[in-house]
């Protein structure tokens, strides 16, 4: 069963990312962000499906790097750089979670243009 996987193209509220729970997970929305055209897309069961959608938008597969959001919780955890897109051997990045304080501050940018934590 296909899920909702969306582009967010304007400012939105975290309350928002409470449309894509249970669909499929209970607490948690994966996200892809592409640090290049600094854009991201949200939903979807696999980050995979979420990278899909991006690269058939002209974002680059270098670029993108997924996570989860926890729409539900109140504190400043409620971001998750964990995914399996961001094992990119070609780019030296061995590990799931994002590993680049660079790469996390490009990602927490377009997440703060995007999704305001409220």
């Amino acid at each position: 069963m296909p899920y909702l996987i969306e582009i967010i193209k304007e400012k939105k509220n975290k309350k928002y990312l409470e449309k894509f729970l249970d669909k499929p997970f209970k607490e948690m929305v994966k996200f892809v962000a592409d640090v290049e055209k600094e854009i991201i897309a949200v939903g979807g069961e696999l980050h995979s499906d979420i990278a899909e959608l991006l690269i058939k938008n002209n974002s680059n597969p270098k670029n993108l790097w997924g996570g989860n959001f926890y729409p539900l919780m109140n504190n400043n955890d409620w971001v998750e750089y964990n995914s399996l897109i961001n094992l990119k051997p070609n780019q030296n990045h061995f590990n799931m979670d994002i590993q680049d304080k660079e790469t996390i501050d490009k990602i927490n940018k377009i997440i703060k243009q995007f999704v305001q934590n409220e």
